[in-house]
């Protein structure tokens, strides 16, 4: 990914985090990038939760210091291309691919809240934010792991670049911005159990008093479908109108149901919970229903909130507003 851009921009700092490279004596473009950039890779790793050292260490690498062609002109930091709903800036440059749209931003702290966004929303880096956030090393394998770069070497340069100019002391929190930072994203999407009978819906007078173990997310409850079960059947056991749990899971009568799939008990909420503020689609033709019932949002108020069609087609790289 972007690999013509990283061998460019990689070219402008080889010296200086070559194996044998000394410590800079502050004047080199490294440095003056690292005192330029470091309040803002702090901010967006209090925010986001992606280490400040691997911002860091990536900004230096893919933009040359901030000295390449894209960073200089488009205050793209990162190399992050274009995908179909960006309706900001763009650039066209050689990469993997002749003429292809780079995003341009109107300031670098614009580059690098959407580089923090492109890791924290994408399903491919989540599993990353369960990683230690000092864990550079963890973080720099992780990445080359995940695809973020076609280079063979490129976790080993990250490696480099955070020891040698001690990037990782950017990563140390206080007590309270640490108190402050969002959960990973896979801990948010985690379903939570609730015990049989102890959970009783505002709008609804009942209590659920089945023996199966049930489910909540984002304060949704929900149980996985069994084989041979049907909405009628687990809306009946659930003391339900079908056009109850149909509208919940927001599906036509006769939809079928496959063992392990999701089932509202009540209806889903307008947005996600905070920490979840988007989506980043992973490939073409997501379909936008099951994005909602992943989430337990309803589907109505999203494609409100993104301005879509009935059935929207979904490309990789769209980015869906969840709250």
């Amino acid at each position: 990914m972007r690999k013509a851009l990283i061998i460019l921009a990689s070219a402008l700092v080889a010296a200086a985090i070559g194996a044998d490279a000394q410590k800079s004596t502050g004047n080199s473009p490294q440095e003056k990038y690292i005192y330029t950039y470091s309040d803002i890779a702090v901010a967006e790793m209090q925010r986001t939760g992606v280490p400040a050292s691997i911002t860091l260490a990536q900004g230096i690498i893919e933009s040359g210091s901030g000295l390449s062609t894209l960073a200089v002109n488009g205050n793209n930091h990162f190399g992050i291309k274009c995908h179909n709903n960006w309706k900001g800036g763009t650039m066209k440059m050689d990469d993997d691919r002749k003429d292809e749209c780079f995003r341009t931003y109107d300031s670098p702290e614009q580059s690098f809240r959407d580089h923090s966004d492109f890791l924290r929303y994408r399903d491919r880096y989540k599993f990353l934010f369960d990683l230690d956030r000092r864990d550079y090393k963890g973080w720099a394998f992780g990445l080359k792991q995940a695809g973020y770069a076609t280079d063979p070497s490129y976790a080993n340069k990250l490696i480099r670049c955070i020891e040698q100019y001690d990037l990782s002391r950017f990563d140390f929190l206080t007590n309270e911005e640490l108190a402050a930072m969002p959960e990973s994203p896979t801990k948010l999407e985690e379903p939570v159990a609730v015990r049989s009978g102890s959970f009783a819906p505002v709008q609804e007078e009942f209590r659920f008093s089945l023996s199966r173990v049930m489910y909540s997310l984002n304060d949704v409850a929900f149980v996985y479908a069994q084989e041979g079960e049907t909405y009628k059947s687990i809306a009946k056991d659930h003391h339900l109108f079908l056009f109850e749990i149909l509208r919940y899971n927001e599906v036509k009568k006769g939809a079928e149901l496959e063992p392990g799939q999701v089932v509202y008990l009540e209806s889903k909420k307008r947005k996600a919970p905070a920490g979840l503020e988007m989506y980043i689609v992973s490939r073409d033709g997501e379909n936008l229903h099951d994005i909602c019932q992943r989430f337990a949002v309803k589907e109505s108020a999203i494609r409100m909130l993104n301005r879509l069609d009935a059935e929207p087609m979904l490309y990789e790289g769209d980015i869906l507003k969840l709250r």
